[in-house]
Order: structure tokens, then C-alpha cells, then sequence
């Protein structure tokens, strides 16, 4: 997907392997460099099953490939026991869904590969699965209660199989049109058009959000739940809980135009726009969650956040108070060993290592204490299996992970849906890269949902905890607060 900011360097790139076989030759053709993606995704965002895995572009704090890509040959959407798979018809199994995804996908997605992988030009992507994973498709790898209200009645998973892809790298400033097969013919036409297209995007259609913005928890509820999970803690039932909150408002329009704004706003390395079946997704996400290239793994949990202040020299303490407090390493921490955990499960024994502990970066809105761990795939095991080890992202549930994801499930009382799984894509050579679902919102049935929420240890003070989940919903309460006073209504205070 994209290179992570400062604190978290890229793998290094493999050496290029020859082709094996046909089924692994790559089809590619360089177009024009347009150094903002939004320009040439426009004309796409409105189709079905459209997808743009963002960098970041026009912003400083970006990160290095854009993938566009629309027209899907095949597409999967589970909800709860079942999954909808549609390649020419539709037919409907039971069966493990990312074992479903495996077959779709072919044997050319499992480690080591059984043909060699080709990447001309380092490219990330050419062709496989692109979509999301939502927080509760966990329950289909984990033995989890099941009482919190599924209100807004979203997929577990919704993946588009696409055969190509444009792909925008902006630190060397070149695009490519690249892809594998056939079965898609006017993909390819669309993404070439959109690539060669003259001047600047058409505006997008207006977007407007009406009503109060309400959150599934009150502030009383809030301060309750935060008692009962210290209860818990000192019990000794778990040592960290990530309590959320979901804030909704009714909206209408074209969700596009609050695309746009959200990334002109908050930039991040991890963004992404979804058009996928009921549910538009805008992501700012900037918390990679796993990564695997030629079999080697990463992931970079964030745990500890600091508001931006204005005053520079302000903004650079805090940023450096951010660096050595104890509580927000301590948090950091344990996820980091958690992590170290669920990557043992399929990693070979003794790869996993921690290059960068604590690392400060910063976004639009907040500092964040970032790590990064890495290993390597164990012989036999692909990045979907990795995917299921891990799942969700130990950052947002807690530890240990089960015990927190119930306390998760009684406390919060609604289903997360799409926030804390993960955006990305998986190619047909086995290379995988997803996003933590993080600052993002979602658009079904007429609302506009997100979700804010933090990692609650035993020191942890309620006032400071509600502080910080107001942060981390800032740039969405401006961005509806955006839209509110363009409909000529009184803009939302928080």
C-alpha cells in the first residue's frame, strides 16, 4: 500500500524473480503522473465496487502508493455465517470465508510461492483483493459472546477480485497501468481513460448532513462503563480494554464530496475510499496493521496519542512529553508483546523482531508513540492465515486480546462494524497490506457513523480518557460540522 511516515522505515524491496510461468506474467504500461490521485479516481468513485487506497496526496504527511481500482471480476460479502460470492453468478457458502478468498484467489498466494512473484519497477499490486475486513468477522476465528446490537447491519467483509489497477508512485512521480488476465477488459479501459484524462476532475455532487450528531454513549454512560472496565482490570481479569464510542448523523448527498474534504483536512499514509454493496467507507486511517512482501511481515501498532497545539514550540514539547511518559509506553508496550504473540502463530520461530520502539510521529491532528514489529512467514503459511492469527489488531481491542474483546462486546453495546478491521489488499503473489480501521467513516442507509475510542489501563484518569477521544474524533466532528453549514443550519457544537 504505502510507505509509513517518520518513526517507521519501509522493508527494503526484493531483487526481481523471473517469470515462471504465464499465469504470473504482468501486464504493464506507464501513463502521465498526476501528482494528486483525486483527480484521476473521480470519474470512478461513483461506480459500485470502486476502491482508492490513498497515500495521503496533496499533504506532508503522505505516504508513497496510491492504488485505484474499479470492475471487479469476482466480489465476496459475508455477513455472519454466510458469504455471498459473485463471479459471472451468484452462489452463496458456509465455508471459512478467507478460505473462500484463498480459492478465488488462486495457489499463487501462499508462501513459499510456488511460482516466483515478478514486480517490474517494484510495484506493489497487480491484481488480487482489494476491500475491508470489518472488526466482527472475529467472531468467525474466535469464540466470542454475542450481545451487543448490530444496529447498523454492515457486511463482516466485502472484497472486490480485480485483475487491474493503476498505481500512482509519488516519490519517483510515475504511474502504471498494470494487471494479470482478461476477465475484466473494461476495467483496464476505465482506469486507462480516467489515467489519460485532460485537466482537473468535474466538482462533486453536494453533500449535506442534517440533524443532531449523537453518540451511542452518553457522557454519564461513558464514565459508568469506564468504572467497570478498572473493575475488571483490578480483578486482574485484563490488563488493557480500548473502550469506543460511536458518534452518527442522518446525511445525504454524495458522500465523494465528504471524501475529498476529510483527506484535504487529515491527511494520513493509510486513507482509502470504498463504494462498496450499502456503505460508502472514508478512511484516514494512519496505523498500518500488517504487511507482508515476499514473505517478510510488519506491523506498526499505535498506543499513546497527544493532541497538535498551535504554538510550534508548544506542539514540539508536547510531542516530546509524548516520547518518555511512562503510561503511554506502558500501553504501548503490552500491545507490542501482544503483537509479538499473535505474529508467533505463523511466523518462523525466532524472526520476530522489535527495530523501533516508541517512535514519535506526527499527523494533522495528533502525535502518536508508534513501534514496529517485524517477522517472517513460516514455510507453508500465506498472509491470509497470518491475517486470521492476528485479527483484529491488538491496538484496539486490549489484552489479553479475548478477555477484552468481551468486555468490548458487554460495555459498548453496538457491534463496531467496519472500525478496528482492516483496509487492504492481497495479491495473487502473496503480498498483502492493510490499514487499522481507524479514523474513518462509514455511510449506510442514510447516516453518517464513526467511531473514537482509547486503551483504558489501571491508571488510567476517565477525564483523560474522554480528552483523548475527543482528539481523535476532531477531524470527523469538523468534517460534519463542515457539511452542516453549508445546508444553512446551525453548525454543530462539540
Amino acid at each position: 500500500m504505502r510507505a509509513p511516515v517518520s518513526g517507521s522505515p519501509p522493508i527494503p524491496p526484493t531483487p526481481l524473480n523471473p517469470v515462471m510461468t504465464p499465469l504470473m506474467t504482468l501486464d504493464v504500461e506507464e501513463l502521465p503522473y498526476r501528482p494528486d490521485s483525486a483527480a484521476v479516481f473521480a470519474p470512478l468513485a461513483a461506480r459500485p465496487w470502486s476502491v482508492w487506497l490513498d497515500s495521503g496526496r496533496p499533504g506532508s504527511l503522505a505516504g508513497r502508493w496510491d492504488i485505484l481500482a474499479c470492475d471487479p471480476w469476482s466480489s465476496l460479502v459475508t455477513r455472519g455465517g454466510l458469504t455471498w460470492i459473485r463471479d459471472g453468478g451468484v452462489s452463496r457458502s458456509r465455508q471459512d470465508p478467507l478460505d473462500l478468498l484463498r480459492r478465488q484467489l488462486g495457489p499463487m498466494a501462499v508462501w513459499p510461492p510456488r511460482v516466483a512473484a515478478l514486480e517490474p519497477e517494484g510495484l506493489p499490486f497487480g491484481g488480487g483483493a482489494i476491500g475491508w475486513f470489518g472488526y466482527d468477522l472475529g467472531r468467525r476465528f474466535e469464540r466470542l459472546p454475542a450481545t451487543a446490537l448490530d444496529r447498523q447491519g454492515l457486511p463482516d467483509m466485502a472484497l472486490g477480485l480485480y485483475d487491474w489497477a493503476l498505481l500512482v508512485d509519488h516519490a519517483r512521480q510515475r504511474t502504471w497501468l498494470a494487471g494479470r488476465g482478461g476477465r475484466s477488459p473494461q476495467a483496464r479501459e476505465r482506469l486507462r481513460r480516467s489515467a489519460l484524462a485532460p485537466g482537473p476532475a468535474g466538482l462533486p455532487g453536494a453533500f449535506r448532513v442534517t440533524g443532531p450528531l449523537r453518540s451511542n454513549l452518553t457522557d454519564e454512560d461513558y464514565r459508568d462503563r469506564f468504572q467497570r472496565v478498572q473493575a475488571y482490570i483490578q480483578a486482574g481479569d485484563c490488563y488493557q480494554v480500548n473502550l469506543a464510542r460511536r458518534f452518527s448523523v442522518k446525511a445525504r448527498g454524495d458522500p465523494w464530496a465528504a471524501y475529498l474534504e476529510l483527506r484535504r483536512h487529515s491527511p494520513a499514509p493509510f486513507a482509502a475510499w470504498l463504494n462498496t454493496p450499502g456503505v460508502q467507507i472514508l478512511s484516514a486511517s494512519p496505523e498500518r496493521f500488517l504487511r507482508v512482501r515476499e514473505g517478510r511481515v510488519e506491523t506498526c501498532p499505535i498506543k499513546g496519542t497527544a493532541p497538535r497545539l498551535p504554538d510550534p514550540v508548544a506542539d514540539q514539547r508536547q510531542r516530546q512529553s509524548l516520547a518518555i511518559s511512562p503510561k503511554d509506553r506502558a500501553e504501548n508496550i503490552m500491545i507490542v508483546d501482544l503483537l509479538r504473540n499473535d505474529l508467533g502463530r505463523n511466523c518462523a520461530i525466532g524472526s520476530i523482531q522489535v527495530p523501533d520502539l516508541f517512535a514519535v510521529e506526527t499527523f494533522a491532528q495528533v502525535h502518536h508513540l508508534v513501534s514496529r514489529v517485524i517477522g517472517r512467514l513460516a514455510p507453508g503459511v500465506d498472509g491470509l492465515e497470518l491475517l486470521r492469527g492476528c485479527f483484529p489488531g491488538g491496538s484496539i481491542t486490549g489484552a489479553p486480546k479475548i478477555r477484552a474483546m468481551e468486555v468490548i462486546e458487554e460495555l459498548e453495546g453496538e457491534r463496531r462494524g467496519v472500525y478496528c478491521g482492516c483496509i487492504g489488499y492481497l495479491g495473487h503473489d502473496g503480498a498483502l497490506d492493510t490499514s487499522i480501521t481507524i479514523r474513518t467513516l462509514t455511510l449506510a442507509q442514510g447516516e453518517l457513523s464513526f467511531w473514537a475510542g482509547g486503551g483504558l489501563v489501571a491508571d488510567s484518569q476517565c477525564e483523560d480518557e474522554a480528552a483523548e477521544i475527543a482528539v481523535k474524533a476532531r477531524a470527523m466532528r469538523e468534517l460534519v460540522e463542515t457539511f452542516r453549514r453549508d445546508d444553512g443550519e446551525e453548525a454543530f457544537r462539540p
